[in-house]
């Protein structure tokens, strides 16, 4: 069965840092793009960052950018979002996400996504 499981998530304190982690299985990830997303309560899920196969190009949401980032380990078929300085406004569920295409971070073009983990940073 081919999935994607997130974990790391928790509470943090405004300021604090959380290391997320996205396992991949059942299938090799090497050549897809891998993604991360997330979604607040009544707001549609957003980009927060993606890196492409090789790992030499990444792009993050400019909400996120300097504080976040975003690494893979092909060997581990795992992908990895370091969180700094977090702010009450990065509360919500972060999604892991294959596209099995170029480059890209347009939401529809991810084809498989995990279950989510809650990220909640108190102010």
């Amino acid at each position: 069965q081919v999935q994607l499981v997130e974990s790391g998530g928790g509470l943090v304190q405004a300021g604090g840092s959380l290391s997320l982690s996205c396992a991949a299985s059942g299938r090799t990830f090497s050549s897809y793009t891998m993604g991360w997303f997330r979604q607040a309560p009544g707001k549609e899920r957003e980009f927060v960052a993606a890196i492409s196969w090789s790992g030499l190009t990444t792009y993050y949401a400019d909400s996120v950018k300097g504080r976040f980032t975003i690494s893979r380990d092909n060997a581990k078929n795992t992908v990895y979002l370091q969180m700094n300085s977090l702010k009450f406004e990065d509360t919500a569920v972060y999604y892991c996400a294959a596209a099995p295409v170029g480059f890209t971070i347009v939401k529809l073009e991810y084809d498989l996504w995990g279950q989510g983990t809650q990220v909640t940073v108190s102010s």
